[in-house]
């Protein structure tokens, strides 16, 4: 979740007085600086107007539950009393309060909730916006991805087909769709779906990368990783910052027993792009790489987190390193 989504839409913002300026609180979350960000924020109530009071204070609850105080967020939302003579509060806050629950953890309220705001969004006079659109795309992809976790794989394609259905040349959707059969192990139905992809994306050049990841996965369920390499390296060209891309090829060359080359790649990207390949993804599968390549592992890994203690944003999983 990021700052921005935060505002409302147009109907919205022009029913409410001139947003406050957030050019350093969106500076300090695109730079992961929460520890910093909330305290900027620490006074909301001296904001004027009621609806930015909430606004400030839902990007001080993400703040908390960026930090993993969850509790801390929760206490905040329950505190909040909505003007019922402003506008709705804005989404993000929202969002939060249906998604904190989910880390105390009480799944049934989360999913109560977020179905509710997912109703609430679709119920809109103005949810053809393309704003609301993609709201109602990141809410029914959430709960898509927790009924996966869960295994409830029926609840999970219906919400994604759904998705789809709305918006059936959409290749970014489609290829979800895609994903959600590969993950069941459905791949009759995901190769109909990628075959479907490269149809509608043809001829379009800003889907080039969607569509080489989706070869790349198309190979590696066959096991061809030298292939799929091939395929992330396109993407890579496209955009050095493709962090997902880097780490799938650094997997698919360890796949391929070729475990320095692996390594190289995931030390290189966190060497020139700290602030895209910096996750918790990329180190856990870089430490497990120098667990089968070292016998001093724990040295080679301590140096990481030495350097990842000094350069990560406050949101980041120290442990992942397993030192």
């Amino acid at each position: 979740m990021s700052a921005t989504s935060a505002l409302g839409s147009p109907a919205t913002s022009a029913a409410a007085a001139p947003l406050p300026d957030l050019s350093i609180p969106y500076d300090l979350a695109t730079r992961g600086q929460w520890q910093a960000l909330l305290a900027n924020l620490a006074h909301p109530s001296h904001a004027h107007h009621p609806h930015h009071r909430l606004l400030l204070s839902a990007l001080s609850a993400l703040s908390l539950a960026k930090l993993r105080r969850f509790s801390d967020g929760a206490a905040l939302l329950a505190s909040l009393h909505p003007d019922p003579g402003c506008p709705p509060p804005p989404f993000l806050l929202r969002l939060l309060h249906a998604l904190l629950p989910l880390f105390f953890p009480d799944r049934p309220l989360a999913l109560d909730r977020l179905y509710t705001l997912l109703s609430s969004v679709r119920a809109r006079p103005d949810a053809q916006h393309p704003e609301w659109r993609r709201r109602d795309a990141l809410v029914s992809s959430i709960l898509a991805s927790d009924h996966l976790a869960h295994r409830e794989f029926d609840v999970a394609i219906a919400l994604v087909a759904e998705l789809v259905a709305r918006e059936p040349d959409n290749p970014v959707l489609l290829s979800r769709l895609a994903y959600a059969h590969l993950q069941i192990g459905n791949l009759a139905a995901a190769s109909a779906v990628f075959q479907h992809v490269e149809s509608v994306a043809a001829g379009d050049s800003s889907h080039d990368s969607l569509l080489s990841r989706n070869r790349a996965l198309e190979c590696i369920v066959a096991k061809d990783y030298a292939a799929a390499v091939r395929e992330y390296e396109r993407c890579i060209e496209a955009d050095p910052a493709d962090a997902i891309a880097v780490n799938n090829k650094a997997l698919c060359l360890m796949y391929s027993r070729d475990l320095g080359d692996a390594i190289k790649v995931l030390e290189g990207a966190l060497e020139t792009m700290p602030t895209a390949a910096l996750n918790e993804t990329v180190v856990v599968n870089l430490c497990s790489m120098y667990e089968l390549a070292f016998v001093n592992h724990g040295e080679v890994k301590r140096t990481l987190a030495d350097w990842i203690a000094r350069v990560a944003p406050d949101d980041f999983d120290k442990s992942c390193t397993r030192m």
